[in-house]
């Protein structure tokens, strides 16, 4: 009978903190993050030796990217082994080694799964390659003929989010389907040897001791019946309530119901956070109903823009919609496939999540910094990616013959600027790369990267490293902070949000100038410079406060 672990830092079996409700949770993109045998890729030793920064930063998880063996066409994303450790980050003894220190240090880790496509390179896909039209492995892939008069057409219009078609042909004359990148063959989970292999991969991490896994476009698993054409203009944009016949189909839902039954075996919680790009907050509310997942992320908070209005709606849209399933809302900034917000915000609205430009960076990192005070203030768990909380911008000024994002060199599809965010942190003010690594770093650093560092940055209390760490302890502190699904809002002056929670104030004013108001209470944090006189406060352009009250 297989053991099963319970994770080090876990509470005993049957003791409940839902300590995921309020958790603020740290992505780290390894190969970014810090290099630890000096050959200018990022690993799992140079995470490992910067743990204890974590810790002290105050975040209660740690989101690991993709670290599994794979050919690399799409970053990781392209899995040729999931039971096993791509040589460039390490191998299993290292990520067990990570796990047990980190859990030492009270971090959980959670894990990126890709169940909705593997490697071109995995052992399933290369036997159905070899084994010819007709073979059992091609059922657990999307194998078809073409149309047209030699089945030279692709079996349907679908088109790939890298651009393209969804369709390849393979020398026999069958083709495949690919929501991605070619090298990226989609999983067949109408074929129940798909549904053992997940579950026997997910109970071979848990056995290690993860604490939880991040689902990679967990809304694209199950495309609709027959595969059918759609037959109109743009696919990939899901507008209003329409469903694509190759994303958030139902029946998603009884594999995440498996799922969390396979959780449920094991002590300390275990947690199922889905990437699920949704029409409406509404459908992705039905990722985490009481017996699917336990988190899904908010694209729709990550994709707004800094303007009370719109904020507003978001927040209570988005707590309305969890409330009734009983998840919590949360709440996200940047992560590894969007412009930083830093660099975001200090452009005009409409310019979407990708840019080429690094607009006013002392606006937007004002703005950024605003705005995380107000996502840490809110109701549920926040996510925090790595750098941000050193204020990092973009780098937008990358040649374009150092950049890797496979969807860069595509003729259409996703923008391909994803390098910006991805450019190694830095962590001291000099040396070849920032102390990133001592072999350079896979992406050039920009000059002056050291004066963003965490060396230049710690002891600082005007930056933006020491803001982070001053919130995060006082979102330990305060009651009123963390997990809940509601709030009460204040009346405020056009372009300020104030609400309350349990003897808690927070005001955001996101105008781009001063406001005059009563003062709800005892200053706690804020982004900037705050006077108060006579009961009253002038809120500086673009800042937040939290209050005690």
């Amino acid at each position: 009978m297989t053991q099963h672990l319970a994770a080090p830092a876990a509470p005993a079996s049957g003791t409940h903190t839902d300590w995921w409700r309020g958790a603020v949770i740290y992505q780290v993109y390894p190969r970014s993050f810090a290099d630890g045998n000096g050959d200018g890729m990022g690993d799992l030793d140079g995470v490992r030796a910067r743990l204890p920064y974590l810790r002290d930063l105050g975040v209660d998880a740690v989101w690991l990217s993709p670290f599994y063996a794979s050919p690399q066409a799409d970053a990781g994303y392209d899995v040729a082994d999931y039971r096993a450790i791509d040589p460039m980050f390490g191998s299993l003894l290292d990520a067990d080694a990570l796990l047990r220190d980190a859990h030492d240090l009270g971090l959980r880790i959670i894990v990126d799964l890709v169940p909705n496509h593997s490697s071109d390179r995995h052992d399933w896909f290369r036997r159905a390659l070899r084994e010819g039209p007709g073979s059992p492995l091609r059922e657990r892939y999307h194998f078809r003929p073409g149309k047209g008069e030699d089945g030279e057409l692709p079996p349907n219009d679908w088109e790939s989010v890298f651009g393209g078609p969804a369709w390849t042909r393979v020398p026999d004359g069958e083709w495949y389907l690919h929501l991605f990148a070619p090298e990226q063959p989609d999983f067949n989970w109408e074929h129940p040897a798909v549904h053992d292999e997940f579950r026997s991969i997910l109970r071979f991490w848990l056995d290690m001791g993860v604490d939880g896994f991040r689902v990679d476009v967990a809304h694209g698993l199950v495309k609709a019946e027959g595969l059918p054409d759609i037959g109109r203009g743009d696919q990939l944009k899901l507008l209003g309530n329409d469903v694509m016949p190759f994303f958030d189909q139902d029946g998603v839902h009884e594999i995440y119901r498996s799922w969390r039954k396979v959780l449920t075996e094991y002590a300390g919680e275990r947690i199922l956070v889905a990437e699920a790009w949704t029409p409406t907050v509404e459908r992705a509310a039905a990722y985490v109903r009481q017996d699917e997942m336990h988190q899904a992320f908010n694209f729709q908070y990550l994709g707004t823009h800094w303007d009370a209005t719109e904020l507003r709606e978001v927040i209570d849209v988005s707590l309305a919609a969890m409330r009734p399933v009983g998840a919590p809302a949360t709440w996200v900034l940047s992560n590894h496939d969007v412009t930083r917000h830093a660099t975001r915000f200090a452009n005009p609205p409409g310019l979407g999540t990708q840019l080429r430009t690094a607009g006013d960076r002392a606006l937007g990192l004002r703005r950024a910094r605003a705005a995380t005070l107000l996502m840490l203030a809110l109701p549920g768990s926040a996510y925090v990616y790595q750098g941000e909380e050193l204020g990092l911008p973009d780098v937008t000024e990358l040649p374009d013959e150092v950049r890797q994002d496979p969807s860069f060199v595509r003729a259409s599809g996703q923008d391909g600027f994803r390098d910006g965010c991805r450019v190694p942190i830095p962590w001291t003010t000099d040396g070849s790369s920032y102390g990133f690594g001592a072999g350079g770093s896979w992406l050039p650093q920009p000059e002056g990267w050291g004066e963003l560092s965490v060396q230049a940055q710690t002891g600082d209390p005007a930056s933006t490293l020491e803001l982070y760490r001053r919130a995060l302890a006082l979102r330990r502190e305060q009651p009123g902070l963390g997990a809940g699904d509601s709030l009460e809002w204040l009346e405020a002056p056009e372009g300020v949000l104030a609400f309350r929670r349990d003897g808690f104030v927070c005001t955001a004013n996101t105008t781009g100038a001063a406001v005059r108001i009563p003062a709800p209470g005892r200053i706690l944090l804020s982004n900037a410079e705050v006077e108060t006189a006579d009961g009253k406060v002038e809120l500086p352009a673009d800042t937040t406060v939290w209050w005690a009250v």
